[in-house]
């Protein structure tokens, strides 16, 4: 994993090795922070741990934008603090933890089960994260998976996108999800309505300044659009590992099916 940088002033992000997955930490004046999605490999946890310790910053709570199983990882090391996800990301993360744990076991082994996926509800309508630290706007969807939330932390600009608004992967669909190139593509309008975004952190990939959040923004805009005409197409990003290649072709089948 790569060191925490900051990305804005009290906003760090660490990458993984592992799909470019980043970990997002928002830090309180009093040294408490907020951990979004924090992964991906037991020993990534454990140097996060470490780096935060360094930094003079504890956990505070944590948040999880999606049920997935790089999602919703965490370590004792990161203490025991309240784990926030949407209401419809926490009772998917509950319908779907076996599946889950498998995996994470194929992909990810040596993680601690008895904290995996242990997330607490947030009210429905919820629109911040209960923390005592700056202010953490949600922004829930069903695009990518069930009950998806952003972050956007409006005193620095700062948009924790999820797994959305990639510059090395497309948009990835919930193919199981009926309707989920509307849910999609409502998500994404959401996330492109939201105003002051100074900085924009996707899930996997790489922390972009405010014109790549627009071109980010449109360039999905426009995968949605060459998706739902249903003819085959290319989109530069899913030649960035094999499975975007395939999982691209799988989306282009069901929706001209559909």
């Amino acid at each position: 994993m790569k060191r925490l940088r900051e990305v804005a002033p009290g906003v760090l992000v660490a990458t993984s090795d592992y799909a470019t997955t980043t970990s997002t930490v928002v830090a309180a004046p009093d040294g408490g922070c907020l951990l979004i999605d924090p992964a991906v490999t037991a020993a990534d946890l454990t140097g996060l741990a470490g780096d935060l310790a360094g930094a003079g910053l504890r956990p505070r709570a944590g948040f999880a934008t999606h049920p997935h199983w790089d999602h919703v990882l965490w370590s004792s090391d990161l203490g025991d603090v309240p784990r926030y996800a949407s209401a419809g990301a926490a009772a998917a993360a509950g319908r779907e933890r076996a599946g889950m744990i498998s995996e994470l076991e194929q992909e990810g082994p040596g993680h601690d089960l008895s904290l995996f996926g242990r997330l607490t509800a947030l009210p429905d309508g919820a629109d911040c994260i209960p923390w005592d630290g700056p202010v953490a706007q949600l922004i829930v969807h069903d695009g990518h998976a069930p009950g998806h939330a952003a972050v956007f932390f409006p005193a620095t600009g700062v948009l924790v996108a999820g797994d959305m608004l990639s510059d090395i992967e497309m948009p990835i669909l919930d193919t199981g999800m009926p309707g989920q190139l509307g849910s999609y593509r409502a998500g994404l309008s959401r996330l492109a309505a939201v105003e002051g975004v100074r900085w924009v952190v996707p899930g996997h990939g790489h922390v972009g300044d405010a014109a790549e959040y627009h071109r980010r923004v449109a360039n999905d805009l426009r995968y949605l659009d060459l998706l739902e005409a249903g003819q085959p197409f290319e989109d530069p990003r899913t030649g960035t590992a094999n499975w975007l290649a395939e999982w691209h072709e799988k989306q282009l089948r069901i929706i001209h099916q559909g």
